[in-house]
């Protein structure tokens, strides 16, 4: 595997887990998700979220040339925005990986 193949593979993940953490910084998001009405740490999750995002963004740089990496970057963001969103519709627990309850 390239080296630029697997800054793709990491700044996919990013964003799934960058989109995956905003959404469940949202208390309608975080009750479906995990069940329970107690406080989602929202700070935390909205941090999280915003540095993966960017994470996302410096993969993409380091895999292609920028003009490229700005393309592949804004379609990925797409991408994931619509997987997290049809995982909250559809299997809200699958968001359950990005943030596990401990108990």
């Amino acid at each position: 595997m390239s080296e630029s193949t697997g800054m793709l593979i990491v700044a996919t993940l990013a964003a799934l887990a960058g989109f995956a953490w905003l959404a469940l910084a949202m208390d309608e998001h975080w009750e479906r998700v995990q069940g329970e009405a107690a406080a989602a740490p929202r700070r935390v999750l909205r941090l999280l979220g915003a540095a993966a995002v960017v994470l996302s963004l410096v993969a993409c740089l380091r895999a292609d040339p920028p003009s490229m990496a700005v393309l592949v970057w804004l379609m990925l963001l797409a991408a994931a925005a619509l997987a997290v969103a049809l995982a909250l519709a559809w299997r809200p627990a699958l968001l359950r990986l990005a943030w596990p309850r401990w108990r």
